[in-house]
């Protein structure tokens, strides 16, 4: 991992602590967050967030100047419901645990059974 990604992955780390079924894998070029078997957040070699999110709230998160929709590979945006945060949001006393929250509240949805 990058130093960037090591100090954010420890950050969210101390977020989920309470959470039973945490762990962390490589994927989408960057370390993953798993809570019950599922992503909830993957940060990227830039330092970048990607962030699974409740589709239902989309275009509301993607008002925020900190986010977009995020994109796989060059161009092609990725499915509905995943944003990507810009790195220099994620700085010590910004909204990492807004989005961490967020991610959770879908992850919690999709455990009740409805994705």
């Amino acid at each position: 991992m990058t130093p960037e990604q090591t100090v954010i992955v420890q950050r969210i780390r101390s977020l989920l602590a309470d959470e039973p079924e945490l762990r962390e894998v490589s994927m989408f070029g960057g370390r993953s967050i798993m809570v019950n078997g599922k992503m909830v957040v993957s940060v990227r070699k830039g330092g970048t967030l990607l962030v699974r999110v409740n589709t239902d709230q989309l275009e509301e998160y993607l008002e925020r100047p900190e986010a977009t929709k995020a994109l796989m590979g060059s161009g092609r945006e990725m499915a509905p419901g995943w944003i990507e945060i810009a790195a220099d949001a994620l700085s010590e006393g910004g909204p990492l645990s807004f989005w961490v929250g967020a991610a959770m509240d879908y992850n919690r949805f999709v455990a009740r059974g409805k994705p």
